[in-house]
């Protein structure tokens, strides 16, 4: 089984490039890697009906962050940071 490489990572900055949130900034707060997705924060808010609990003896409905699709967020730059870039082969030595 090999494991799948994507180019963002948790802790990133990312930015939505198409659908509905394109445009959209954020941080990636998790990277779903058997459905190719991620959770990015603030973008996608989503509201989600909870079952009554000691916390929510009524129940309640939560927003919180939907999944979007890897392929739809590019990484941003920061300048504090040293650039992200492909993978490089080391040079061979004569």
């Amino acid at each position: 089984m090999n494991r799948p490489n994507f180019h963002v990572k948790k802790g990133d900055q990312v930015q939505v490039i198409t659908g509905n949130h394109s445009g959209s900034v954020g941080k990636v707060l998790a990277v779903l890697p058997k459905k190719e997705r991620v959770l990015i924060e603030g973008v996608r808010m989503i509201k989600k009906h909870t079952r009554k609990s000691q916390d929510n003896p009524q129940g309640a409905i939560v927003e919180r962050e939907g999944p979007i699709h890897i392929s739809n967020v590019k990484l941003v730059e920061q300048s504090s940071k040293a650039a992200k870039t492909g993978k490089t082969k080391p040079k061979k030595k004569a």
